[in-house]
């Protein structure tokens, strides 16, 4: 974690770039300096001067006069606990940094990516004023047969993808977007998922108990499946990616034709799909933890 985090303080010379370029070399000092950034970075919480300097792989008084120097500067602020955090001038970078940030633009090198490697088609969603809709679609090698096109938008009840969604937004965003679920693909056949309410009231917006279950088990693995559901022999494994506030900004789909691919929740793809969305969500400033897949849902 700690290197991933350096390589942003260091990046790796452009090959393209001229000999004098490549032969540049940097303040040794700030170097150090970089650690000790990276280390609080990879902790995600303040930290002493004795557990910073470990982490960083130096002795706490070459790491103090670095630490003083970060504090004048304001990148380095001390809680009342005396430990080490962010300072105004770092959380004013860190602003400016997500102001620029567009998910679905950032996404795209992992959208990519995960089709390269797992050798299956991916689906990107964002929430939009109609539900989950697909904003990109990268096909894989084989090519796969699925009635998915980018614009279309999911059933927050009968998809992978829907699921995710309605299992990491906001109670009153989901509510409302599932009174219109039959709207959507897959969403005809949606059973229903309120509990029935008094004859004459309004719907009080309690889920029925099977579909509130699963959204709680999306919630706890951090990933969902969808089992040649809803189309009859593509397998899907969906996860979310989250903001700096916590909130899903993102939905990540790996499809592909049923047996063909592990479609368990630890198997590899499902790995390889929650490190990219975790990737991508340490990307956009969230500094949460999303849980290992464990076991299959059933539904």
């Amino acid at each position: 974690m700690i290197d991933t985090v350096k390589s942003t303080f260091n990046p790796e010379p452009d090959a393209n770039a001229d000999s004098d370029a490549r032969q540049q070399r940097g303040i040794q000092s700030l170097d150090s300096t970089g650690d000790l950034l990276a280390a609080l970075v990879a902790a995600g919480r303040p930290l002493n001067l004795r557990d910073l300097a470990a982490a960083a792989g130096m002795p706490s008084a070459k790491a103090f006069a670095h630490l003083v120097s970060l504090q004048k500067i304001g990148l380095l602020a001390r809680d009342a606990a005396g430990c080490y955090e962010a300072g105004p001038l770092a959380l004013s970078l860190g602003l400016i940094g997500l102001q620029r940030l567009s998910p679905t633009r950032e996404a795209e090198p992992e959208i990519v990516e995960l089709a390269a490697t797992t050798a299956m088609s991916v689906a990107l969603a964002v929430l939009g004023p109609l539900g989950p809709t697909v904003v990109r679609l990268e096909e894989s090698a084989r090519p796969t047969h699925v009635s998915l096109r980018v614009g279309t938008v999911m059933s927050m009840v009968n998809t992978a993808i829907g699921r995710v969604f309605a299992a990491t937004v906001a109670h009153e965003v989901r509510d409302g977007l599932l009174a219109d679920d039959a709207l959507r693909l897959a969403g005809a056949q949606s059973p229903e998922i309120f509990v029935a309410p008094p004859s004459g009231a309004a719907p009080a917006g309690a889920l029925l108990p099977r579909y509130a279950q699963r959204l709680d088990a999306v919630r706890a693995r951090g990933i969902d499946t969808a089992l040649s559901k809803p189309i009859p022999g593509i397998d899907t494994l969906a996860a979310p990616v989250f903001d700096h506030t916590g909130n899903v900004c993102l939905v990540v789909a790996l499809m592909g034709p049923a047996g063909s691919f592990d479609s368990a929740l630890n198997g590899d793809p499902a790995t390889t799909l929650t490190a990219a969305t975790q990737r991508l969500s340490r990307r956009f400033g969230w500094m949460g933890a999303t849980p290992a897949p464990r076991g299959q849902p059933e539904i």
